[in-house]
């Protein structure tokens, strides 16, 4: 080997490790200076100092846990106990909870020695440990108190409203009512409301006790009070995951019987013109391109809000991508399984149906279930805009800011339904395609 490629060797050698070294360092960089953009971009600073971690803590703390209103109107002295402060929720006529006592003063109990005394006259007292009794009145459209000029930032004071808050509870003061908060663990009232005969009764007692409701059978009568549970509305709640599902299901495979026989014109050994073939390739490129939820909004302003409406923006966005795939699959195809077919003298559809179609089955399946799981999901977000589904009771309790144990409720039960969509495709294709699926 001669001088002059030893030479050619080595400049080759030395670039290469230039260019090696040039990424080991620019790689980083390049990573460091998008991050920083992000940082800027995003107002990662001004998101930080912007958040409010308490609300963050009440709002975790709401989804597993309940209040019991106590509610004094101030006008007319009248008292009233509701859980969560919901009609629904109302005590019956002549019972209260047993952390309240007294008639001519009230006494409510929040527990860890803080009492609140609900007086005549509009008057209150608020007795909570190493802080000062507090008293307030109110008169028209204020509230008098003792408080100081400087409180402590668990109490937010003015000459309109006093809402003090307590680990044991809140207490909130207008002229018009004082509201008493106390919180309990669970979800309160989820299997039957105050009114029902079997609230109180434990499951045993239910399903071997003595009758309770002297009209109906406890098995029938419990089972009756709890799906038609007025608070967290049982019978309603599976209404909308059928709907849901429903939705998911005619999308999906109302896409695929569209999107199979369009796939024969896209696939370049199925479709001998240019043209047609570029047609339909762009057709599925433009309904795929645009996003299901835009398409919901367009349908919504076309058809009106409703499941069928969801279910056709699925439908449109998925059969641009069933397209693409199964024209890909059948592109793919043994042309020699069809030219045994058609050497027994088979026409086209039965080249099509006994030659192609067995070939791309376990493909086409496979992608259809994967796609029935997703839009199980996407179902939820899209019932949410047309009106459907298990969505639009999330977003309806979502926007109350009040019942976020119904909030936690929807979301498991949307997970659950995820999981079960999960294993019912995977079962599906272990029986249709074969093969293990977990």
């Amino acid at each position: 080997m001669s001088t002059t490629d030893l030479s050619l060797m080595k400049a080759q050698a030395d670039a290469r490790m230039s260019r090696k070294r040039l990424v080991a360092f620019g790689l980083p960089l390049l990573v460091l200076a998008y991050l920083s953009y992000i940082f800027f971009a995003f107002d990662i600073a001004g998101i930080s100092k912007r958040a409010n971690w308490d609300n963050a803590v009440t709002l975790a703390s709401d989804s597993w846990s309940y209040k019991v209103h106590v509610t004094r109107s101030n006008r007319t002295g009248e008292i009233d106990y509701a859980v969560e402060g919901e009609r629904k929720g109302r005590y019956p006529e002549g019972t209260r909870p047993d952390w309240v006592s007294g008639d001519g003063v009230v006494t409510v109990d929040l527990g860890g020695e803080t009492f609140v005394r609900l007086l005549p006259e509009a008057r209150t007292e608020i007795e909570i440990p190493v802080y000062p009794l507090i008293t307030a009145q109110a008169e028209g459209r204020t509230v008098t108190t003792n408080l100081p000029a400087l409180t402590p930032d668990w109490i937010n004071a003015s000459d309109r409203r006093v809402a003090i808050t307590t680990p044991e509870g809140r207490i909130t003061l207008t002229g018009s009512k004082t509201e008493v908060f106390n919180y309990f663990t669970g979800w309160e009232l989820f299997w039957f409301t105050l009114d029902s005969p079997y609230h109180g009764h434990g499951l045993f007692q239910i399903l071997f006790g003595a009758q309770i409701d002297p009209a109906r059978g406890n098995i029938a009568g419990a089972w009756e009070d709890f799906w038609n549970n007025p608070m967290w509305r049982h019978k309603d709640v599976a209404w909308a995951i059928g709907e849901t599902i429903l939705m998911a299901f005619l999308g999906t495979f109302g896409a695929a019987m569209v999107a199979l026989p369009l796939a024969f014109l896209a696939a370049r050994n199925f479709a001998p013109f240019v043209a047609v073939r570029m047609l339909t390739r762009r057709l599925f490129d433009f309904v795929r391109g645009v996003d299901a939820l835009i398409w919901t909004v367009v349908l919504a302003r076309a058809f009106g809000p409703g499941p069928l409406t969801g279910s056709l923006a699925i439908l449109i966005t998925d059969t641009g991508t069933f397209g693409k795939i199964f024209s890909e699959a059948l592109e793919n195809v043994d042309e020699k399984q069809i030219e045994g077919i058609s050497s027994t003298g088979a026409g086209t559809l039965q080249r099509y149906r006994f030659g192609v179609i067995p070939q791309v089955v376990p493909v086409l399946l496979a992608q259809v279930l994967y796609f029935l799981e997703s839009n199980t999901r996407s179902a939820t977000i899209i019932g949410a805009i047309t009106g459907g589904g298990i969505g639009l009771m999330l977003t309806q309790a979502i926007q109350t800011q009040k019942d976020w144990e119904e909030v936690a409720y929807y979301i498991v039960l949307i997970i659950v339904m995820v999981m079960l969509m999960d294993w019912a495709s995977g079962w599906l294709r272990g029986k249709l395609i074969g093969g293990k699926d977990t």
